[in-house]
């Protein structure tokens, strides 16, 4: 009989654990009047990303996010929209301001920073931050088609 009670407790313990594990954090929402906005174009997707000055994301965005599939997600159209997207959610946190990092030979850059700038958030300054190798690894074998 003392068994049955035991087993009658544990169930309730779990309950109550998972209940306290289920309540989630609530979002708010950060005033960052001035970031970085960081525009990753590679030649199958663009990410754009706003930060505050230190480098903590506020929000971001990809043309994959925004429903781009394959190939297409590699055009500037496709930039374009996740730019304003990502730009939308960086004005409901306050920012004004960014400097620009574009990184990546991708399609999207100048669409990316167009679209950054027609949301009416003000570009000071533009910067291209791809790495160059200076001789450095070997390239790959010559694409046989």
């Amino acid at each position: 009989m003392a068994e049955n009670e035991k087993k009658a407790e544990k169930p309730q313990a779990k309950s109550e654990s998972a209940s306290a594990a289920v309540a989630p954090k609530k979002k708010t929402k950060r005033n960052v009047p001035t970031g970085r906005c960081y525009v990753q174009a590679s030649f199958g997707n663009t990410i754009v990303t706003f930060t505050d000055g230190s480098g903590n994301a506020v929000c971001w965005s990809s043309a994959g996010m925004q429903g781009f599939k394959g190939s297409r997600k590699g055009t500037p159209f496709a930039a374009q929209v996740a730019a304003e997207d990502a730009g939308r959610k960086a004005l409901e946190n306050g920012v004004k301001s960014v400097d620009v990092f574009v990184n990546g030979p991708g399609a999207g850059r100048e669409p990316a920073v167009r679209a950054i700038a027609s949301l009416g958030i003000r570009v000071t300054s533009l910067r291209d931050v791809t790495p160059v190798p200076h001789n450095g690894c070997r390239p790959p074998k010559r694409r046989r088609i």
